[in-house]
């Protein structure tokens, strides 16, 4: 999917770009985000995001595959997977910065791919956290430019959210970096979204434990269906196809029984 996001800066642009594409200065500015190290022209780097109870950590590499000093123009790739096995995202940033005035308006369209768990999240899910993250950053970079006496940095949209924090002035551990919130950040349509499964949570709840009651042994030994199953696991395969992720199976669900 394509995402569009501009910001406005009150900097000339060459100082602008100077700012913007020193990856270890800006990283801490990224909600969520630490940068690991620096091998040649990777930038390893991680990212944690954190729904309700769960916290999901992705590692992964960010370089520049294209960078035109003069044009102020670049594009960077990122690759990064979750830790545990659960998903990857890949993006293609495309990075361009024009003068406005005295300022700089930066634009910045990502081509993101997601694969796992996190591409469950809809499109309008992730372009709206995607404003409001472009909001953060922008209020991060304004404090981090404030350092040195120089003027603000405004998003645009009305989406654009205050950042929670100052950016550190070393570079964090992915330990000490407070993970990305996406039900804070994704606000109505993050909730929505919840709200969405939870018909399905509670009929697939109430399908288990039927099934466990109906597969159950009361003093007698149970009597195997004409398949070889028992009557729960039959009742788990006609109900969860249809409450349950594409890549989630039945076997994952039963555990080792």
């Amino acid at each position: 999917m394509e995402l569009m996001n501009s910001f406005t800066v009150a900097e000339p642009v060459d100082r602008a770009w100077a700012v913007i594409t020193d990856l270890e200065r800006v990283a801490p500015c990224l909600p969520g985000a630490a940068l690991l190290g620096v091998e040649g022209d990777d930038y390893r780097g991680a990212v944690k995001v954190k729904v309700g109870p769960v916290t999901a950590r992705y590692e992964g590499v960010a370089r520049f595959a294209q960078r035109d000093d003069d044009k102020h123009h670049a594009v960077l790739r990122a690759e990064g997977r979750d830790t545990r096995g659960q998903g990857n995202a890949a993006a293609t940033i495309d990075l361009r910065l024009t003068p406005r005035g005295t300022g700089t308006e930066v634009v910045v369209v990502t081509d993101l791919e997601l694969a796992g768990r996190v591409a469950q999240f809809g499109r309008g899910v992730i372009a709206d956290v995607s404003g409001k993250l472009i909001g953060q950053f922008a209020q991060r970079l304004e404090e981090e430019m404030g350092r040195e006496g120089r003027g603000p940095f405004t998003a645009s949209g009305p989406d654009a959210a205050p950042a929670d924090r100052a950016p550190e002035a070393r570079r964090a551990s992915v330990d000490e970096v407070e993970p990305l919130d996406l039900m804070a950040t994704g606000g109505g349509a993050m909730l929505g979204l919840i709200r969405a499964q939870a018909v399905p949570l509670a009929v697939g709840t109430l399908a288990l434990l039927v099934g466990w009651l109906l597969g159950r042994s009361t003093g007698r030994t149970r009597r195997p269906s004409a398949g070889g199953a028992t009557a729960a696991p039959v009742v788990l395969q006609l109900v969860l196809p249809a409450l349950t992720p594409a890549n989630t199976t039945v076997h994952d669900l039963e555990g080792d029984r």
